[in-house]
């Protein structure tokens, strides 16, 4: 049992990201969106800042129905070609050895052979605005070879909206089936984001007083990592504290941490 589990007497840690995340309204009608272009053959992009729920919808796309739904992950996308093959392959449990055209060719037979037994493929690349252009455009053109029920999903930051904005990435944008973006949350939002969290994990809404709470709120400045790293800082901050309630001082102390202080206060993390 966690010190805050045993502090506050719950059945479950707060924040707890190893437990399937509930999705907000707008990640759930982006997660079934992209379950569609599944069935019918897709190239879907999915941008937002760091920390504005984009893991979250990856996350639910994967653990969806993994009886039906193959959704292989490729978070190092800081590679060529030929290696991002090989991860494609182990990914899907295919052997990776040999060259490149080999490996396609084993990637090909194995997708058909996942439709075959009534499966749909989502290859997810993570962190996609690392992967070379040339890299995307190969991959894109392998999986014209896929059968047509699967559908290549891109997460990446909105700086891949501006490489696939130019001319010369036209062939790859137009066949783009679908694009969203996961903006920040405003504060009524964000409220209801961390009530429910408290509510899964048990703990009394009045544990955080209100003004506290509105703090939170505040400085998470509509990113849901910012608010959940600021709770569960200043939850642990009270029980080192040994209060049970969490006030202003118990946010302020982390609000202090130089970590924090460094994103309104450049240099404030900095030796004099």
């Amino acid at each position: 049992m966690s010190l805050l589990q045993s502090h506050f007497g719950l059945a479950l840690p707060p924040f707890d990201t190893t437990e399937p995340p509930e999705l907000l309204p707008r990640q759930k009608e982006i997660l079934d969106i992209l379950l569609v272009h599944a069935h019918q053959g897709g190239l879907c992009l999915l941008t937002g800042d760091i920390g504005t729920g984009k893991s979250a919808v990856k996350r639910a796309l994967v653990e969806h129905d993994p009886k039906r739904l193959v959704a292989p992950v490729l978070n190092r996308s800081l590679h060529n070609y030929s290696a991002i093959l090989r991860l494609l392959c182990e990914a899907f449990g295919v052997d990776p050895a040999g060259s490149p055209h080999a490996c396609e060719r084993r990637l090909i037979a194995h997708a058909h052979k996942l439709h075959r037994a009534g499966k749909m493929l989502v290859p997810i690349i993570d962190d996609a605005q690392l992967l070379a252009i040339d890299t995307l455009r190969r991959l894109r053109l392998l999986l014209d070879d896929f059968p047509r029920n699967h559908n290549l999903v891109l997460i990446a930051q909105p700086e891949l909206l501006g490489t696939l904005g130019l001319r010369i990435n036209e062939d790859i944008r137009s066949r783009l089936t679908f694009s969203a973006a996961l903006q920040k949350l405003d504060e009524d939002a964000m409220s209801v984001f961390l009530t429910r969290e408290l509510d899964r994990c048990g703990l009394a809404h009045s544990s955080i007083e209100e003004a506290a709470f509105g703090l939170i709120v505040r400085h998470a400045e509509g990113v849901l990592r910012h608010a959940r790293n600021l709770a569960l800082g200043a939850l642990l901050e009270a029980a080192h504290a040994r209060a049970k309630t969490v006030g202003l001082d118990h946010i302020n102390a982390v609000l202090l941490q130089p970590h924090w202080r460094a994103r309104h206060h450049p240099g404030a993390g900095d030796d004099a």
